[in-house]
């Protein structure tokens, strides 16, 4: 069906009609008063705003309202809500309502009216961005910014391919409750416990859930805790799932797994990738940069880079990123990509927008961690983003961080759904190893470097992620295995709660 666009030759662009097509939605409300069973499709989709005529959308709302409550939608239950309506008084009043039911063969071509009805009002949206454009790019009035301004209608244009061109998603509580068991779904299907993307560490997954898509997800830690290596372990983990459930035929949307973009602010691409190659071929990062390695490493080493090939981790390593760019690579890697998770490493190197920016760091912060949650609302994907923590954590007896170490400002712990730390005690104990005993030495030296060696012992190659923070479920501390030759964390298994044996 062809959309009914109006185009007036030679005449100025403010005379032009927009796209639009009132019959079919006259046809459509009629429709949907004569069947309400037909409002369960079309409204997934289509929303009030879509609707070129205002009182339409209004007809439309009330609709649904009245579906909501489990009332019948009909010219009768309406008419009552439009008495006082002065738009419906100027068609005849509410009993213009009966009319739009007038024609029982719309029913037949519902969804079809639906879908012109959203088409016509993206083309609408199309139309606005562009005027906006064209004004923006004319008006020299102001401080030219030419790249503000291509941000700004990237993010605009974005809007309109995922929202349809609406101000915002207002959902009704019957969308937003399908959407809810859609997820409980999927963590049935993976054998419970996981109702959101993958991080491949089977204890994280069971305390909080998973990735929840448009949560941000704040990972802190001192240095030398190993933060960069937990997120490109998830990254990793999660890309590779999202491969694994494809040739296994699950469908994308119901995968576990997602491609991920990962913008590295510290690290070059080679740097990450040489890390993601140690954790798969078993050799340090160390020998592969040294090529300190055999045939036998090198031939484990090709197998590895020819497996992750095809793996959909797309690694963005330009330095001095803006809050406002990186939300506008991460949109078009949403576009041309398909990814549904997007990793930060870290957040305190990127810039705000303003220009004094250094002026007051605390203020930039906070916009920092307010776009990234944007960012994360917007695309409707994870974003796990790293930060520093102060150096309050070395001045105190326990090393283990706690919320209000976060530096700069409080605002990241406000913006974030997770807040997880991640703590390795090896490192501290390390850092304290006693003078090393030799032939001579009073039995003091002796103890006091057997103590130390009992205390590597209890601690070497654990690690712990502190959950301080989630709004999906409950606080608190799990543990981990961290391989420092390959830079990988592992579940942890207990001894204390391995199945018992019996004779």
């Amino acid at each position: 069906m062809a959309h009914p666009l109006t185009v007036i030759e030679n005449s100025e662009p403010a005379t032009q009609t927009l796209p639009h097509n009132v019959e079919a939605e006259a046809a459509l409300l009629g429709a949907l008063m004569i069947d309400n069973r037909l409002a369960e499709d079309v409204q997934l989709k289509l929303r009030s705003e879509h609707f070129f005529e205002p009182l339409h959308g209004r007809i439309y709302d009330q609709i649904l309202r009245l579906l909501d409550k489990n009332m019948i939608a009909s010219p009768v239950t309406l008419r009552p809500l439009f008495e006082a309506d002065e738009d419906m008084k100027e068609v005849g009043g509410p009993a213009y309502l009966a009319q739009l039911t007038g024609s029982g063969a719309a029913i037949i071509g519902a969804r079809d009216f639906a879908g012109q009805i959203y088409d016509l009002a993206l083309l609408r949206a199309l139309v606005g961005v562009g005027r906006e454009m064209v004004e923006q790019a004319l008006d020299t009035s102001d401080e030219v910014d030419p790249k503000g301004q291509i941000e700004s209608a990237e993010a605009a244009l974005y809007r309109v391919a995922e929202e349809g061109g609406g101000e915002g998603s207002v959902k009704s509580f019957g969308v937003a409750t399908r959407m809810a068991v859609q997820m409980a779904e999927k963590a049935l299907n993976s054998g419970g416990g996981l109702s959101g993307l993958t991080t491949g560490l089977e204890t994280i997954n069971a305390k909080t859930g998973g990735l929840h898509n448009s949560d941000l997800v704040i990972l802190a830690g001192r240095p030398g805790m190993g933060k960069t290596a937990l997120a490109t372990n998830i990254a990793f983990n999660t890309a590779r799932r999202f491969l694994q459930d494809i040739e296994d035929g699950i469908a994308p949307e119901k995968s576990a797994g997602a491609g991920v973009a990962f913008f590295s602010l510290e690290m070059s691409a080679d740097q990450l990738a040489t890390r993601i190659l140690a954790e798969n071929s078993g050799i340090s990062s160390e020998a592969l940069r040294m090529g300190k390695i055999s045939q036998h490493d090198f031939r484990n080493l090709a197998r590895a880079a020819a497996e992750l090939e095809t793996l959909p981790l797309y690694i963005d390593d330009t330095p001095g990123l803006t809050i406002a760019a990186l939300r506008t690579r991460a949109r078009r890697l949403k576009r041309q990509k398909g990814i549904g998770f997007v990793v930060v490493d870290y957040l305190q190197l990127l810039q705000g927008a303003g220009k004094n920016s250094n002026d007051n760091r605390v203020q930039e912060i906070s916009e920092i961690s307010r776009g990234l949650k944007t960012l994360a609302k917007e695309l409707s994907v994870p974003v796990l983003a790293l930060s520093q923590l102060s150096r309050a954590v070395e001045q105190r007896e326990d090393k283990r961080p706690q919320l209000s170490d976060l530096r700069e400002s409080g605002s990241i712990e406000q913006d974030a759904d997770m807040v997880w730390f991640v703590y390795r005690e090896e490192y501290y104990v390390q850092s304290r190893e006693p003078k090393r005993p030799i032939e001579g030495d009073d039995a003091k030296v002796w103890e006091d470097h057997e103590k130390w060696k009992l205390d590597m012992e209890r601690v070497y190659g654990l690690a712990e992620c502190i959950v301080a923070k989630q709004r999906h479920g409950a606080t608190g501390k799990v543990r981990m295995k961290f391989d420092a030759k390959i830079t990988k964390f592992s579940d942890h298994i207990d001894a204390d709660h391995l199945p018992e044996m019996r004779g």
